[in-house]
């Protein structure tokens, strides 16, 4: 099977595409881009940045620290100082560790929240967030022209390289905790310590957050926390489905609220008190007003074409210029990089705010959670239910439509358009999008977007409705004209 370099780099089933062979093979081929002119074309770094470090980590997968270590020996071979994390560590976390030790790049051995059986490859680019497009589609043409070439990777015996200092084996989580200390408000939260549970899915987020906390008044019971690379026979992705054990803990009174974060950390979900799971388009509201209203913060809000419209009305009594973006955190990272922006984040749980690398950080995003529900002195299911008050209501649903072959999304997009209707549910649409797939909104700012998947022959139904009764509605029609589309 050919290896595919796609904007959110690689991933493969292990010992099946992702081999060590291969492995190797697209790590040379990330030391070329890296290596060539124009890998910093379009950005201008605050600071000097040494063309020739590199930062690599890993997550809790089998074989990921061993595949780490298998890249660290191809980039030291090209003549790169490597800085390869001693342990498992949160994508956000080496992300930040590439900004602040002036790396050109960093590579993230993680698949994410993927099943088990995948693992995969994350780029870095220098400023700490995911590699652009332009800068992945560079490391696919040097993969496909090594190959045609029949050129090898080079390699580095692992031992020798560390001798020369060529690989270095480091923590990144003390500096890690030493910025998120400026982020978060953690007098607030030890003015009033909370009990609450974590949930770290098995992933590389585990005893992060427990870590921080530590001394400061809080009760945390962590959840999931040990070493298990088969992640308990589930995904380790922080929606409902996945997350009954945290339901379970906090019914049983180790904590009063829970916080979740998926394999790599890099995403967020949240639990209240009665054990209802609150979604990342909740918890990125509930930040909007709360870093606007408490702190007194601005900037533009940034989310993605399938994150909820309450940032919209947020954005609108607030005074905020809000845009949306296509699905993928780069394209947030990159306005996050060139406009004053306050809170950026997509559905799917990757969310930063002002201050931090643009990265989806669920460490963060799980810290800021639990400093909200003690600068309020409200449980966490009154707060949500506050919001959904005041700029609600929102329900939410999504489908995955399984397909036998990937669609042309321009031919999906052109068939949509073409037949969007008058109305949906008894309300009007008044807008058609294609920013991303098709999205109709309708007058009460209820809205439907179909979307094919860039990664997977899958074709998305996002809705979210004023009702209950809305969104089967959205939903109902999604699927009736997405299946006659295909």
């Amino acid at each position: 099977m050919p290896i595919h370099f796609g904007t959110d780099g690689w991933r493969a089933v292990i010992s099946d595409t992702f081999t060590f062979t291969n492995l190797r093979m697209v790590a040379q081929a990330i030391a070329d881009a890296v290596a060539s002119e124009t890998w910093m074309n379009g950005y201008k770094p605050e600071q000097a940045v040494d063309s020739h470090r590199m930062v690599v980590g890993f997550d809790t997968r089998f074989l990921s620290d061993r595949y780490a270590a298998e890249v660290a020996r191809v980039l030291a071979a090209n003549g790169f100082t490597v800085y390869l994390a001693q342990g498992d560590a949160p994508t956000p976390v080496i992300s930040f560790a590439v900004h602040q030790l002036n790396a050109i790049g960093g590579i993230m051995i993680t698949a994410s929240h993927n099943a088990p059986r995948y693992n995969g490859v994350k780029l870095k680019a220098a400023f700490g967030g995911s590699a652009s497009p332009e800068q992945c589609r560079r490391v696919e043409v040097y993969l496909n022209d090594n190959e045609l070439r029949g050129r090898g990777p080079n390699l580095m015996d692992f031992e020798h390289a560390r001798e020369q200092g060529l690989i270095i084996r480091f923590n990144p989580i003390p500096a890690y905790y030493d910025h998120v200390r400026t982020l978060i408000d953690f007098d607030a939260i030890a003015e009033n310590p909370q009990r609450v549970v974590v949930d770290s899915m098995y992933g590389s987020g585990r005893g992060v957050i427990r870590g921080i906390l530590q001394g400061i008044g809080c009760e945390v019971t962590e959840i999931r926390g040990e070493m298990n690379p088969g992640f308990g026979g589930v995904h380790p992705e922080p929606i409902a489905r996945y997350l009954t054990p945290l339901a379970g803990a906090i019914s049983t009174g180790a904590g009063s609220f829970g916080v979740a974060t998926d394999g790599d950390a890099d995403r967020t979900g949240a639990m209240d008190e009665k054990g209802v799971f609150v979604d990342p388009h909740k918890i990125m509201a509930l930040s909007l007003k709360y870093l606007v209203e408490k702190r007194g913060m601005t900037g533009a809000v940034v989310r993605t074409v399938s994150t909820t419209r309450m940032l919209d009305r947020l954005a609108e009594r607030y005074g905020l210029k809000i845009y949306e973006t296509p699905v993928g955190f780069n394209v947030i990272a990159d306005l996050m990089l060139k406009e004053d922006v306050l809170i950026g984040g997509e559905e799917s749980g990757g969310i930063s705010f002002k201050g931090h690398i643009p990265e989806g950080d669920g460490i963060l995003m799980g810290l800021l959670v639990i400093e909200m529900v003690a600068a309020y002195g409200k449980p966490l299911h009154e707060l949500v239910e506050e919001l959904l008050a005041d700029v609600g209501p929102a329900f939410y649903e999504r489908t995955d439509l399984r397909l036998r072959h990937p669609v042309a999304k321009e031919q999906i997009t052109q068939k949509l358009v073409a037949g969007a209707p008058a109305e949906i549910g008894g309300a009007k649409v008044i807008q058609v999008s294609t920013t991303d797939g098709v999205k109709y909104i309708l007058a009460d700012d209820s809205w439907l977007l179909i979307r094919p998947s860039g990664t997977e022959p899958v074709l998305r139904v996002y809705a979210e409705g004023r009702s209950a009764e809305m969104v089967k509605a959205l939903l109902a029609y999604g699927e009736k004209v997405a299946s006659e589309a295909v």
